[in-house]
C-alpha cells in the first residue's frame, strides 16, 4: 500500500515538473519609471532603448524570456502621460493596448506615495484589468535610490488605490529582486505552448532596432528638446560580403535643430554616427558602414500623414 502511495507521489511530482507555462506579460507604467531597464535586465539581453529622459520608448517591444518551465512574452510599452500632439497620443494607445489579450501586467512605480498622474495610471489599469480580467503586479522599482523604511508608506498608499495581486519592490538597475519577481510571473501565467523558438530574444525587426539605436545615441548625445523631436528611418541596408551598408534619414521639426545634430563642423553628427555604428555591429555580428541623414519635416510630431511613414500608426 505504501509503494502505491509513493508511486503516486512520484508521478504526481513529475507531471507537476513537466507543467510548462506561458503568456503575454505587459509592462505598465509613467514615463521614465525604468520600464525598458527593467525589460533589459529580465531578458539579460538589450533589446529596447534606455536614456534617462522620459518618453524614451514610443512603440510596444517584445522580448522573450526563455525558463525550464515557461516562456514569458513581455512587452515593454511608452510611457502613460498625457498627450500634447499627435506622437503622444500615439503612444498612448500603443500603452493602453498593451493591456488587452494578456494574461498579466506588471505596474512599475517609483518608491513614493502616488501622485495624480499616478493615480490616473492606476485607474487606466484598473479600467482594463476589469474588461479583460487579468491579475496585475505591482513593482516598485528603484529601491536602491530609498531607505526600506521608506518603502511602507508606498506600499500603503497604493494598496488603497487597487487590490494587486501581488506587491514586489525591486531596482531594475542592480537587478535586486528580479528573481522574486519571475518566479512570481511564472506562478500568475496560464499552462501554454511556447510562442517563439529557443534562440529568439525579441520578434523586432533589425531595421526598427537599428533605428532605435540611432535615436538612442541621439537622445543621449542632444541636450533640450531635441530627443523629443528626432524620428530615424532607415533607408538604405545593403548586405555585401563582411559588411552591411546602411543609409538613415534623420528627421527633426526645425533647421535650428539640425544645426545642433550635425554640430560644428559635423563633429556631434560623427559622434552619434560612430557610438551608433559600434552598437550596430555588435546587434548584426558584421562590420557596418552607416551614412547619417539630418532633415527637417515641420511639425512631424502632429501630422498623421507623416507619423504613419515613420512606422508610428
Amino acid at each position: 500500500m505504501r509503494e502505491l502511495e509513493e508511486l503516486d507521489k512520484q508521478l504526481k511530482n513529475s507531471s507537476e515538473r513537466e507543467v510548462f507555462k506561458s503568456g503575454y506579460v505587459s509592462i505598465i507604467g509613467r514615463p521614465n519609471v525604468g520600464k525598458s531597464t527593467l525589460l533589459n535586465s529580465l531578458l539579460g539581453e538589450k533589446v529596447a532603448i534606455v536614456t534617462p529622459k522620459p518618453q524614451t520608448t514610443r512603440n510596444r517591444i517584445r522580448g522573450i524570456k526563455n525558463l525550464p518551465n515557461a516562456q514569458i512574452v513581455f512587452i515593454d510599452t511608452p510611457g502613460i502621460h498625457k498627450p500634447r500632439e499627435r506622437l503622444g497620443e500615439f503612444m498612448v494607445k500603443e500603452a493602453t493596448l498593451a493591456l488587452k489579450d494578456i494574461d498579466l501586467a506588471i505596474v512599475i512605480v517609483e518608491p513614493r506615495v502616488p501622485e495624480l498622474a499616478d493615480e490616473r495610471l492606476i485607474d487606466v489599469v484598473k479600467t482594463s484589468r476589469n474588461k479583460f480580467r487579468f491579475p496585475v503586479i505591482l513593482v516598485i522599482n528603484k529601491i536602491d535610490t530609498v531607505k526600506k523604511a521608506e518603502l511602507l508608506p508606498v506600499i500603503d498608499e497604493y494598496s488603497k488605490l487597487m487590490d494587486f495581486s501581488e506587491i514586489i519592490p525591486i531596482s531594475a538597475l542592480k537587478g535586486d529582486g528580479l528573481d522574486i519577481l519571475l518566479q512570481k510571473v511564472v506562478e500568475y501565467l496560464p499552462e501554454g505552448p511556447k510562442y517563439y523558438p529557443d534562440d529568439i530574444v525579441t520578434d523586432q525587426l533589425e531595421r526598427f532596432m537599428v533605428s532605435e539605436i540611432i535615436r538612442e545615441k541621439i537622445m543621449n548625445l542632444t541636450e533640450d528638446e531635441i530627443p523629443y523631436s528626432v524620428a530615424v528611418e532607415v533607408t538604405q541596408w545593403e548586405e555585401k560580403e563582411g559588411i552591411i551598408i546602411i543609409s538613415a534619414n534623420i528627421y527633426v521639426e526645425k533647421d535650428t535643430q539640425k544645426g545642433i545634430i550635425i554640430g560644428k563642423k559635423g563633429a556631434k553628427l560623427k559622434s552619434i554616427g560612430t557610438e551608433a555604428r559600434k552598437e550596430i555591429e555588435g546587434l548584426l555580428g558584421t562590420k557596418v558602414y552607416l551614412e547619417l541623414w539630418v532633415k527637417v519635416k515641420e511639425a512631424w510630431r502632429k501630422k498623421p500623414g507623416v507619423l504613419r511613414e515613420l512606422g508610428y500608426q
